[in-house]
């Protein structure tokens, strides 16, 4: 399907799990389906995948919802979820300054024209003004070039374990781990 630019994206933030409606769990799940079976380094490694098999990992991120713990922000553009992308706060004290990046996922169709960009933007302004966090980590898969779009958006990388994720015989990566340092 082919979409006009239609602008900016319309922006939105849950942390209630009863506001996620059947109908934007649907679209969470279809745009994650999408991102993946296109390639997309979301979570599931091994296309194609089923709206069978991430459904019920998006039924966890959905409960998990809740102020101040967790956090999904979407991007819609001409009425479709173009993009969406998770915060976590760990609760515990000693780590409470900070929050995890989780899934962010432009769907294939909407890509490159900056919804990933505004939702990560989105991202830091609900952390730093609104969770008071003081900086935000993510792990990212190395081969993806994924890299330089952190980059561009303030992030640096921090770290790196060696050939930790193996997608195939011959392919094995490195996850880049990524920081966000100061809000």
């Amino acid at each position: 399907m082919t979409h006009a630019r239609t602008g900016p994206p319309a922006l939105a933030r849950v942390s209630d799990p009863d506001l996620v409606g059947a109908e934007l769990r649907r679209e969470l799940v279809d745009c994650w389906v999408a991102v993946t079976n296109a390639g997309g380094a979301a979570g599931f490694p091994f296309p194609p995948v089923s709206a069978d098999e991430v459904g019920p990992v998006a039924d966890g991120i959905i409960g998990g919802l809740a102020p101040g713990r967790g956090h999904l922000v979407t991007a819609t553009v001409g009425g479709e979820l173009a993009g969406w992308v998770l915060l976590r706060r760990d609760p515990y004290r000693l780590v409470g300054h900070w929050g995890t990046v989780h899934h962010l996922q432009t769907r294939p169709a909407h890509r490159g024209r900056g919804i990933g960009t505004a939702l990560m933007t989105e991202l830091r302004t609900l952390a730093r003004d609104e969770l008071g966090l003081e900086q935000l980590r993510l792990a990212a898969r190395g081969g993806e070039g994924l890299e330089p779009f952190y980059e561009r958006l303030g992030w640096r990388e921090a770290g790196r374990w060696p050939a930790a994720l193996r997608l195939a015989p011959d392919d094995t990566r490195d996850e880049v781990l990524m920081l966000l340092d100061p809000l």
